[in-house]
């Protein structure tokens, strides 16, 4: 390949990236060949580095993350799992509103007589449910060790579950 090709092509790598492994990588890019593939699969690669980076060797920044930062806090299962069940029953609702599943009914002759509400309806009380005793696990473990990252960590839980009710009031379903 040509050499400044190379050079171009590793400039598209972070800085991080190219101090660590820049030199081989430009040298393993001259001595391959010029071709589309080698050509996409560096810039493929160049965008990866830029979105997902490599923290090997000495270009992790800070080698001993705070357990108690916010970024640490919500990878827990405690944090995260009621903000995925949120945004599932809200997904599902969604979906489901749009593709005609659900349906709003305002006149209801006799209230007493109605039909089930059916299963989408049985899933997303169960999924808004559940996440209850979770949260209040997270809560009773975290809020004493963490309070602020655990109180906006709380609050992304508040509002992914008022999100997900919020169809459901505002349309009456």
């Amino acid at each position: 390949m040509n050499p400044r090709l190379a050079r171009r092509l590793t400039r598209l790598y972070p800085r991080a990236w190219r101090g660590r492994y820049g030199d081989e990588f430009e040298a393993l890019l001259e001595a391959g060949p010029s071709d589309l593939r080698t050509l996409a699969n560096s810039v493929l690669s160049a965008l990866h580095e830029h979105i997902s980076p490599t923290l090997g060797g000495n270009m992790d920044p800070n080698p001993n993350p705070d357990p108690n930062s916010f970024s640490a806090m919500l990878r827990r299962p405690s944090a995260y799992l009621p903000l995925a069940m949120s945004l599932s029953a809200l997904t599902m609702v969604l979906v489901c509103i749009a593709i005609g599943l659900i349906v709003h009914h305002p006149a209801v002759p006799n209230p007493a007589v109605r039909e089930d509400e059916g299963s989408i309806a049985h899933i997303w009380q169960l999924l808004m449910t559940v996440q209850m005793p979770i949260v209040l696990f997270f809560a009773v473990k975290w809020l004493r060790r963490a309070p602020g990252q655990t109180l906006r960590v709380l609050g992304l839980q508040a509002g992914a579950w008022l999100a997900s009710c919020a169809p459901i009031y505002f349309l009456h379903l």
